[in-house]
């Protein structure tokens, strides 16, 4: 379940709205899934004999009832969001309560009016009993998606806080090679140089800018990373070789800045940089259906290097997860005499 959905907010913070949307299925199959089990173990808790036209009935009341309340919390979830605190949460309930008493009240007055007799319980006994009923599982039903909010509201704040720190984040090694780089490059070659300038400024404008917390496009990821590798090249020279198979990606796939840069970085440096005669990256991907699948391969060194704390990928992982839901997954780990970091990315991400 993806409640409660992720909305902009002033300044690029992320803000999450206090109520789940119940106009989405995940909140209306819960309040099916809820009512349809409470149906049932009442009929079952029964000692007398199984009434299966009095289950039935039951579960499509209860079934209507639902559909009901979901289309009213739906309609009216936006001047209920504009309550302070936790009102919206006791506007939900007492709406629920409402609608429960009355559509039973309706339930029975069409029961001995059609004289069907398939309710034996007095008008009060059985609106009380409703009632009762409605504002137990409703209490716990909101209570469950309260928390959910909470939960969902600490792990933006995780993954904003991830995003700054990465973005707040220069390796000095890197700083320091680029800048040599560039003072070697100054007599002999100009115009390299400049670009070389050129290039940093924009990987300093990408890690430092605070407008770049939010999503940016894969085709705008992508010249991020081919600004990295070209100051890369410089200074590794011909121990870098980069192979690109990238053409069958959509260029306005909406992706996390600075997702896959450091990723890159890592290739570069983990499996190239330790070699004496160099290595190949490959970057490769392709669409899959709405979606993309992307690969960033690196050789293995036959001396394993110095391995870092994982915070990199961990991130990768935790940003991806809570941009693109369960369906995305990051795979990491060697593969023959290379290592691999598989990216599989949905389209259809709320």
């Amino acid at each position: 379940m993806r409640e409660p959905k992720p909305i902009g907010g002033p300044r690029g913070r992320v803000e999450h709205s206090p109520l789940p949307d119940f106009c989405r299925l995940p909140a209306l199959f819960a309040l099916f899934v809820v009512g349809a089990l409470t149906v049932t173990v009442m009929w079952l808790a029964r000692d007398n004999q199984r009434d299966w036209p009095a289950y039935s009935v039951s579960m499509l009341f209860v079934t209507w009832l639902a559909l009901v309340i979901a289309v009213t919390v739906c309609k009216l979830r936006p001047w209920l969001q504009r309550l302070p605190g936790r009102l919206p949460y006791a506007g939900v309930w007492l709406l629920i309560v409402l609608t429960v008493s009355f559509a039973s009240a309706m339930a029975r007055w069409l029961d001995g009016s059609l004289q069907m007799n398939l309710i034996q319980s007095s008008l009060r006994v059985f609106v009380r009993d409703n009632v009762l009923i409605a504002a137990l599982l409703g209490a716990a039903m909101l209570r469950y998606f309260y928390v959910l909010a909470q939960w969902q509201a600490r792990l933006a704040a995780v993954t904003r806080a991830q995003v700054e720190a990465l973005q707040a984040r220069i390796r000095p090694h890197f700083l320091f090679n680029s800048m040599n780089t560039v003072a070697a490059l100054i007599r002999v070659d100009p115009a390299a140089a400049e670009r070389t300038v050129e290039d940093l400024s924009e990987l300093f404008r990408a890690a430092l800018g605070q407008h770049d917390t939010g999503d940016g496009t894969l085709g705008e990821e992508l010249a991020l990373v081919e600004r990295y590798l070209a100051i890369e090249q410089l200074r590794l020279g011909a121990r870098l070789h980069v192979r690109r198979e990238l053409n069958e990606l959509p260029a306005d796939f909406p992706l996390p800045r600075l997702l896959l840069q450091p990723l890159v970085e890592n290739a570069v440096r983990h499996g190239v940089q330790p070699l004496r005669e160099g290595g190949e990256v490959i970057l490769r991907g392709r669409r899959e259906g709405d979606g993309v699948r992307i690969e960033i391969i690196n050789p293995l060194p036959a001396t394993p290097p110095e391995r870092g704390n994982g915070h990199g990928l961990d991130s990768v992982r935790q940003r991806i997860a809570y941009r693109y839901g369960p369906l995305a997954s990051v795979q990491a780990g060697p593969q023959q005499d290379r290592f691999v970091v598989l990216l599989q990315l949905p389209g259809a991400a709320a």
